[in-house]
């Protein structure tokens, strides 16, 4: 990769509205992640251990958390006088401003300063997903195939490829054919939505799919929606994309089960996923805590305890973040509680996501215990930031409160 520009697009504008109640009031991006991490710390810091220090996020929605914990870039020294990160947002002005309707409008809509900058090659990445990868392998192969586009691809059970772009390819690994989230999909090779770009490649196909549509009656700036809807099967087309197969762990954490599902992993020995290897840490922007106090009668198996955290109950394959309180008396069971949340004595909280703040009263009962493992997010109870549960009350498996402050709390 030597020589070679690379300017690396973290899309983090989207609403992650699959995640329901838990991103009404924040980005996806900064969803809260085994405790102490956020999801935009993954990309931001394969970036840096991959050695690159041009780090652009696109931003939309809920942008002011976001902002505060990119803290400028400093936990990934991005904080620099020349390159490193730098903040898009939505802008007024010719026909490119205003609001994106997905990432190959958004990289559309900022094409003028992406050519400015003059980049060899763009690294476009999603803030939403768990994994650890070199992006400099990426880049080198994307070279030296002479690709137009190459898309890292990863093998996924059957049943979920619909989720994702779906595609096929040859023994040299060209990609020949090329579905997005199909109904039907024909092969359990999904694109992981880290995609290495030529530059010229993509701004002009970009802008010749634009004055396509404009040519055949649209309006004059027509949206381009996200990759998959015409970009990539273009670029297919033209016979010049391939892949770059990932084999080792990752997770699209976009949807309430695969949320619940990524931090039952990292309870589960031999799931792949490394947090604190020394040689590719994963870096975040965090307010300082003291450790978890644990006291008796606490019974603690299987779980994740993060600083500042006060336990005196029965806490069993669930992750706490920091700053839980849960009382004597309380049992939490195949749960994730975040930032501050608070569990009564007496109280009960069983398969369930607890948005920060969030408090279950003496004796009440949150979700439900199911046989097995695995959940369906029918099954996962949702209770959103800053809601308090009543002492007594009973929210049943799949369960959902609205975050305090939003429209009147219901369960359902």
């Amino acid at each position: 990769m030597a020589h070679v520009k690379v300017l690396a697009l973290i899309m983090a504008g989207g609403k992650g509205s699959r995640l329901e109640v838990l991103t009404e009031i924040r980005a996806k991006p900064v969803m809260p992640y085994a405790g102490v991490y956020r999801l935009i710390d993954f990309p931001l810091s394969n970036c840096m251990h991959s050695g690159i220090s041009d780090v652009w996020v696109i931003e939309q929605y809920q942008p002011q958390g976001l902002n505060t914990h990119l803290a400028g870039g400093r936990p990934w020294d991005l904080d620099r006088t020349y390159g490193g990160l730098r903040l898009l947002q939505p802008h007024q002005g010719p026909e490119d401003g205003g609001w994106s309707q997905g990432n190959a409008d958004a990289i559309y809509r900022d094409r003028v300063a992406i050519r400015e900058f003059e980049p060899d090659v763009v690294l476009v990445l999603s803030a939403d997903h768990i994994y650890k990868l070199d992006y400099r392998l990426v880049v080198d192969q994307h070279l030296a195939r002479e690709a137009s586009v190459t898309a890292v691809t990863t093998r996924v059970p059957r049943e979920q490829a619909s989720r994702f772009g779906n595609v096929r390819v040859d023994d040299d690994g060209r990609i020949t054919d090329f579905e997005y989230k199909p109904e039907a999909p024909r092969s359990d090779l999904a694109t992981t939505e880290v995609f290495v770009y030529s530059a010229d490649s993509l701004l002009d196909t970009l802008e010749a799919l634009c004055a396509e549509r404009e040519s055949e009656g649209g309006e004059e700036g027509a949206t381009l929606g996200d990759f998959g809807d015409e970009l990539l099967p273009r670029l297919v087309e033209q016979g010049r994309a391939h892949e770059y197969r990932l084999d080792g762990y990752w997770r699209d954490v976009g949807t309430v089960q695969s949320y619940w599902e990524a931090h039952m992993d990292l309870l589960t020995s031999g799931s792949g996923l490394e947090l604190d290897d020394p040689r590719w840490p994963i870096l975040t922007f965090g307010v300082q805590r003291s450790p978890a106090r644990i006291y008796e009668p606490a019974r603690i198996a299987d779980s994740l305890i993060s600083p500042g955290c006060r336990v005196s109950g029965h806490v069993e394959r669930s992750i706490l973040g920091p700053g839980v309180v849960v009382e004597e008396g309380a049992t939490v069971r195949h749960a994730i509680l975040l930032n501050d949340c608070t569990v009564r004595t007496g109280a009960t909280v069983d398969c369930a996501i607890l948005d920060e703040g969030a408090q279950v009263g003496s004796g009440a009962h949150v979700g439900s215990r199911t046989d097995g493992t695995d959940r369906e997010e029918s099954e996962i109870a949702l209770i959103g930031r800053a809601a308090q549960v009543a002492e007594g009350a009973r929210i049943e498996a799949g369960g959902r409160i609205e975050p305090a402050g939003m429209e009147e709390a219901t369960s359902k």
